[in-house]
């Protein structure tokens, strides 16, 4: 078998052309059988309809490029969770931008290695303009704000609690009980206390509480807010909290990992008010940004918050090499190998500018006020509230929590729908995250329909109504 060619270099154009068509005619035909938003039969079927469509990942003699790439993909993508279809709306699972995946293309054949400038000349360039930009949006008064792109929301948060406990030592964290488990996650792993958390009765933090909490808890308090919560897309009360935590002398953070990209709109960024005042913002555009994953940004109002990231290591950073003008790149990460994620951010920012980016959030949003319309004016089914930025929760009327879940899995095990759970004061609904700007109004009939279909099964195989 001759030496496989490389991605890279002035050959490796030639060499991708055809590869990259087998692999679009892969993703089309496995799409095709697919013929929904995802694989019918459940996690048994698709296991074993993989495993015959594949046959063994490591032969004694391989099957040439084409075949693999032909059987795998189109396998892949017969068995995906589609977040292009419009029924397929349970989780902050973005469908990517044809524009953005043809950068993350561009950035795997290149293949910078984001740790040191010698592997990554242009591209760690374009990731400093890349951040400071991002940086500018969150923090517009600041004088040197900064950023650093993560694999999403959970590592910005992470770092965020990092930073706080390097300038302050072991900080106390507060949150809701709305915030995302990230936060948790990350005072364990820094050996930090378990957060205090308090309520959120309407699915946002309570400020009584928060003024209770700050009262109770000595110094040095973080208080980490939300922009978008996971359940039902709401953002706290981020002006409020930020006169508590400057008036008690706490820090803030604010998790806009879902909300973050509303700054882009003219008609929702009201909503985001007062962001400039936490110390420090996490943002998540392989959410309401429409990048593959990852494409995660923590920003902070001035690049001095990020020192304390600094390390040493004499084969990527050596000080001469520092001394003499090479950037140093390992304080931009806690990984050393990294994907030069920048490139697809910038691609989709400079294609389509503030107003394209704009429009994408305004249709999304505007997707789901109408879904919450269709819901109000069926009166076989229940809303649970106004969307705040695109998640919309709901279910048939007189429903109990085992129905609504049933449902769900229903719609699943069909093939028809991928729907999310939440569970509030209330009880179980159904929660549609709404991110595909190309979904249309007759994909959201379509979809209470399967939904009141899926109800008048699970009703006559035995569920009990409340």
């Amino acid at each position: 078998m001759p030496t496989p060619p490389l991605a890279g270099g002035t050959a490796g154009p030639a060499h991708l052309r055809p590869l990259i068509d087998t692999v679009l005619t892969a993703l089309h035909d496995g799409a095709t059988r697919r013929n929904g938003p995802l694989p019918a039969g459940g996690p048994d079927t698709v296991t074993q309809h993989l495993h015959r469509t594949t046959g063994p990942l490591i032969p004694d003699h391989g099957t040439g490029a084409h075949h693999a790439l032909r059987t795998l993909v189109t396998a892949l993508a017969e068995g995906a969770a589609d977040p292009a279809h419009p029924h397929c709306a349970a989780h902050l699972h973005t469908p990517p931008l044809a524009l953005a995946a043809a950068a993350d293309l561009a950035a795997s054949a290149l293949n910078p290695s984001m740790d040191s400038w010698d592997q990554a000349p242009a591209a760690s360039a374009l990731e400093t303009a890349l951040t400071t930009a991002l940086a500018t949006e969150i923090y517009p008064h600041a004088p040197q704000p900064d950023a650093l792109v993560t694999t999403g929301g959970t590592e910005a948060n992470q770092l965020a609690l990092l930073l706080a406990r390097e300038r302050h030592g072991p900080v106390q964290t507060i949150c809701a009980a709305n915030a995302h488990h990230s936060i948790t996650r990350a005072a364990w792993l820094l050996g930090l206390p378990r957060p205090v958390v308090i309520p959120a009765p309407a699915g946002v933090m309570d400020l009584p509480a928060l003024r209770d909490a700050l009262l109770r808890n000595d110094g040095p308090l973080l208080v980490t807010a939300t922009a978008g919560t996971t359940d039902t897309g709401r953002i706290d009360p981020l002006t409020d909290i930020a006169d508590l935590t400057t008036t008690h002398g706490a820090e803030l953070h604010i998790d806009a990992a879902y909300g973050g990209p509303l700054l882009f709109s003219p008609t929702h960024r009201h909503a985001l008010r007062s962001l400039h005042r936490a110390h420090s913002v996490t943002l998540d555009l392989h959410k309401l940004g429409w990048q593959p994953a990852s494409a995660g940004i923590l920003a902070v109002p001035h690049h001095h918050h990020l020192d304390v990231l600094h390390h040493h290591a004499p084969y990527l950073n050596a000080d001469d090499d520092t001394d003499a003008g090479l950037p140093d790149l390992l304080g931009r990460s806690l990984r050393t190998t990294r994907r030069p994620d920048a490139l697809k951010i910038a691609v989709t920012l400079q294609a389509l500018g503030r107003d394209g980016l704009a429009d994408l959030v305004d249709r999304t949003l505007t997707t789901a006020h109408h879904l919450a319309d269709l819901i109000d004016a069926d009166p076989a089914l229940e809303l649970y509230d106004r969307p705040t930025i695109s998640t919309v929760l709901f279910r048939p009327i007189h429903t109990d929590d085992t129905t609504v879940a049933t449902i769900r899995r229903t719609l699943l095990d069909r093939g028809h729908a991928v729907l999310g759970r939440a569970h509030t004061d209330q009880g179980l609904w159904l929660k549609a995250t709404l991110l595909n700007p190309h979904t249309t109004p007759d994909d959201l009939r379509s979809l209470l329909t399967l939904v009141t279909h899926a109800h008048t099964g699970a009703t006559k195989e035995g569920s009990t109504p409340r």
